[in-house]
């Protein structure tokens, strides 16, 4: 059974400097955004139940494939996204399933030393205190969005990309819902998610979903193979 956890509202100065990170290629998480995650591995579930314990927090961020391994593994992005735990449930065979809704961008300092397996950085968040608003039910961040042109551009998507789609649920979908929904779901390459994270503003990153939208709805994309969902 599924255990929904409160609804969390925070301030920048009561945010860890210090969490945990989950490093996963292709997976994005945005400020505002619900990840669905099925933990298995021994060293990220020993990571669910320490975030479960202490303020519910881990932050998600990619491996940079420019980087070398270092001794804890691939080398990571600098820039992230810190989460909270907002669902949590555990299956018979002793997977979590969980639901991680981002909360503010995070830059990495550096990495400290890992716990229990699972990878730990230093971290400072003061860059990104506007995308606190994004998590607030009462603020509707301006995204300045195109929707018909927006609109337009994923149904080419879609159709290049051979997924069904709610069309429904789509077109009654706030903008600002809309494009986190999009970012997160779509199947872009590792560097575009990337680049979508670390878009200035929710309409700077308006922009760029549109742009990649555009680009890969009119087949000019990337091999299948080389997309992480």
């Amino acid at each position: 059974m599924i255990r929904p956890l409160s609804d969390f509202f925070v301030d920048l100065e009561d945010l860890p400097d210090e969490f945990p990170v989950f490093p996963l290629t292709g997976a994005l998480l945005l400020p505002g955004g619900r990840l669905p995650l099925n933990i298995f591995e021994p060293r990220y579930l020993a990571m669910v139940e320490d975030s479960l314990a202490l303020g519910r927090m881990f932050g998600m961020v990619q491996p940079d494939k420019r980087l070398a391994h270092g001794d804890n593994g691939p080398g990571l992005y600098r820039i992230g996204c810190l989460g909270r735990i907002s669902s949590f449930s555990e299956t018979d065979d002793g997977r979590f399933l969980i639901t991680l809704s981002g909360l503010i961008r995070f830059t990495v300092i550096e990495e400290v030393e890992s716990q229990r397996g699972y990878r730990r950085v230093r971290a400072t968040c003061a860059a990104f205190a506007g995308d606190l608003m994004e998590v607030d039910a009462g603020q509707r961040p301006d995204t300045r969005l195109d929707r018909p042109k927006l609109l337009a551009a994923l149904r080419r998507y879609f159709v290049q990309a051979g997924v069904e789609a709610n069309w429904e649920a789509i077109e009654t979908m706030p903008d600002h819902a809309l494009v986190v929904t999009l970012c997160m779901a779509c199947p872009f390459d590792p560097e575009e998610k990337q680049a979508l994270l670390e878009a200035r503003d929710p309409a700077k990153r308006a922009e760029a979903l549109l742009a990649l939208l555009e680009i890969n709805g009119f087949g000019a994309g990337h091999d299948d193979d080389s997309k992480a969902s």
